[in-house]
């Protein structure tokens, strides 16, 4: 069973509701009352208004070691059949309810109640704690964490990334990259096509090469086997336009996204799109000079590759006693700790297919298994 330090600080994390559209500053100033409370140096990285990073360090402040590392928004529970309150934990069953509780506060409030553990230890090397902000809205928040971590802060080994993965090691996940299209047309009377550009249809022909790309990255598939669904992914999630049916449409906008493969060409659908806008584009204007079809990418979070040899996956398959690693196909923060030069892997508490939904919960077995295997981790650092 988990240690009740784990689930009394649980309880106390759920009981902030860090929703992304919330500030997430009283749950780091609690975090921030509580280290301090165990000698424990820590900065705040501000990324907005009422948002912020932590980053703490305990043991010798040297290069190497090892960062734990979790976000602490969660996502809304509006419109959500609860069984009980989403932002006071409940245990029913050897499962602990609310929100976050799998994503991923359950890893935070495990670490953080090894923090004692954690100092008691003769450290080699540091453990670093690092908290952020804003990662359901495309891993927005850590960025300026992670250029302090690159810029002014003394290079640890390796970052594991709590996430919820059943205490399986991840040494793989797609990236995400959303796209926005706006479809600028030329208003006229419906009764007279010829004389206006309908932003609607251009959009729909724009969608259409959309859907053909998707086809086409079924068809390329997953050379390594790891993925479910095992092939990149690309799908539209809004669209809006026009103004009434009897008005040829001069505006139309949609979002749309793509979730490739590590190894997949990310110039790819981009480029695609941009040659069907050349084709298109001189039709169109030649009705109107003002129309035109412009698409900018609005949020790139990358996807985390497996490295050979990684210093990270080794660590953690050691402190897991797990033989094999996994690929997922939603992303993290991890990609982007990657990207800066750091080996990461995730590995958390907790199964991802509850997370976002009603009732989410994480098991006391999970919860256990966490702390075990952060003080395996810790070994490495003595």
């Amino acid at each position: 069973m988990p240690s009740t330090a784990t689930v009394e600080m649980l309880a106390r994390l759920i009981a902030f509701d860090t929703t992304t559209r919330n500030s997430n500053v009283p749950l780091i100033a609690y975090v921030e009352d509580y280290l301090t409370g165990h000698g424990i140096s820590h900065m705040r990285i501000d990324y907005a208004e009422g948002k912020t990073n932590l980053y703490a360090t305990i043991g010798p402040d040297i290069s190497d070691g090892i960062v734990l590392s979790g976000h602490t928004d969660v996502v809304p529970v509006d419109g959500q059949d609860w069984a009980s309150e989403p932002f006071m934990m409940e245990e029913r069953g050897g499962k602990f309810y609310g929100r976050g509780t799998a994503d991923m506060k359950g890893f935070i409030a495990a670490v953080l109640a090894l923090v004692p553990h954690f100092k008691s230890l003769n450290l080699k090397t540091p453990i670093h704690l690092a908290l952020s902000c804003d990662e359901e809205v495309g891993c927005k928040g850590v960025r300026p964490l992670m250029a302090h971590m690159r810029d002014h802060l003394k290079k640890p080994r390796a970052v594991f990334v709590g996430e919820p993965t059943m205490m399986q090691v991840v040494n793989g996940h797609k990236s995400a990259v959303t796209f926005n299209t706006e479809v600028l047309g030329h208003e006229a009377h419906s009764s007279l096509t010829h004389r206006g550009v309908n932003a609607i249809m251009v959009a729909a022909e724009v969608i259409g090469e959309i859907n053909v790309l998707r086809k086409e990255l079924i068809m390329k598939g997953d050379s390594s086997g790891r993925f479910d669904p095992p092939y990149s992914t690309i799908h539209v999630g809004t669209i809006n336009g026009g103004t009434a049916k009897n008005i040829i449409p001069r505006g139309c906008n949609f979002q749309w996204e793509t979730r490739l493969l590590p190894n997949a060409d990310p110039a790819f659908v981009p480029s695609r799109i941009e040659a069907l806008r050349l084709r298109l584009e001189p039709e169109l204007k030649a009705i109107s000079q003002d129309v035109g079809i412009t698409t900018i990418s609005t949020n790139e979070v990358p996807g985390l590759a497996p490295e050979k040899d990684s210093i990270a996956e080794q660590l953690a398959l050691q402190a897991t006693g797990g033989n094999a690693t996994h690929a997922v196909s939603y992303c993290t923060e991890a990609g982007l700790f990657q990207q800066i030069g750091l080996p990461a892997i995730i590995c958390g508490p907790g199964d991802i297919a509850q997370a976002h939904k009603p009732d989410e919960f994480v098991s006391r077995e999970q919860l256990k298994l966490c702390e075990n295997y952060l003080m395996r981790l810790a070994e490495a650092c003595l």
